[in-house]
C-alpha cells in the first residue's frame, strides 16, 4: 500500500513512509524494492509485438514522452560540435527525459523503452530501442506514428509534412493525414493514463536514468487496472 500510494501521489518519501509507520531507512528500501519488481513484470518488446499480432490489433501507436527532472550538468558534444547539456530538450525547453511507448488502439500502453537524454530526438531514440526489432513484425503489423518520427521506414506511417516551398498538399494527402491522426490521438490517451494517474512520473526527483523502471511499474500497474494481466 505504501508503494502504490507513492506511485500514485509521489511526494516526500519519508514523510509517506511515516504514515505507514516506517522509518526513513525502510521506507527508501520498500520503495527502491518494489520498484525492482514491479518493473520485472514489464514485457519486453519482442513478447509485445508477438502478442499484439497473435491477438489481431490492427495497428499499433508509437509515440515519445519527456519527463521532467532536476537540472543535471552532464553535457554532451552535439552534431555540430558544440558542448550542450545533455538532458536539456530544447523541444520543451526544459530539462527532461525520454521515453518511447508502444500504445494499443484503444490507448493502452503495451510497452515503454528505456529512458534516454531529453536532447535526443525521437527518431534517434525509436532507432535505438524501437525500429531494430518491430520491423520483423511491421509486414503484419503497422506503425502509426507522427512527423517526429520521419525516415523510420517502411511499415511505420507518419503524415506527409508541409513542403517548405510552400506548395499546398493534394486533396488525397490531406485526406490520409486526416484519417491517420484521427487514428493515432489514442497515443496521447496512454502517456494521460501513464502520468494523470500516477503522479510519480510528472516530475523525476530520483536520477533520471530511473526513469526507465518507474515507467515501466507505471505500465504494469495500468495493465493490471485494465485486466490484461494477474
Amino acid at each position: 500500500m505504501f508503494l502504490l500510494a507513492w506511485f500514485r501521489d509521489g511526494g516526500d518519501v519519508e514523510r509517506l513512509g511515516a504514515a505507514f509507520g516506517l522509518s526513513r531507512a525502510t521506507a527508501y528500501r520498500y520503495r527502491d524494492e518494489g520498484i525492482s519488481v514491479l518493473a520485472e513484470q514489464a514485457p519486453d518488446l519482442v513478447e509485445v509485438m508477438a502478442a499484439a499480432v497473435a491477438d489481431g490489433l490492427p495497428f499499433l501507436i508509437l509515440d515519445g514522452k519527456l519527463v521532467a527532472i532536476d537540472r543535471l550538468s552532464e553535457s554532451k558534444t552535439s552534431v555540430k560540435g558544440k558542448v550542450i547539456d545533455a538532458w536539456y530538450s530544447g523541444k520543451s525547453h526544459d530539462f527532461r527525459g525520454g521515453i518511447q511507448a508502444l500504445i494499443r488502439p484503444d490507448g493502452i500502453p503495451l510497452w515503454t523503452s528505456e529512458v534516454t537524454p531529453g536532447s535526443v530526438h525521437d527518431i534517434t531514440a525509436a532507432r535505438e530501442h524501437v525500429l531494430g526489432i518491430v520491423q520483423h513484425f511491421l509486414a503484419d503489423l503497422p506503425i502509426l506514428a507522427d512527423t517526429g518520427y520521419q525516415g523510420a521506414g517502411q511499415g511505420v506511417w507518419i503524415p506527409v509534412p508541409q513542403p517548405k516551398d510552400g506548395t499546398e498538399l493534394s486533396v488525397d494527402i490531406r485526406a490520409y493525414n486526416r484519417l491517420l491522426r484521427g487514428l493515432r490521438f489514442q497515443g496521447e490517451r496512454g502517456f494521460a493514463l501513464m502520468t494523470g494517474r500516477w503522479k510519480v512520473l510528472r516530475h523525476v526527483t530520483m536520477s533520471p536514468r530511473a526513469i526507465t523502471e518507474l515507467a515501466r511499474c507505471v505500465l504494469v500497474l495500468i495493465q493490471f487496472e485494465h485486466k490484461m494481466i494477474k
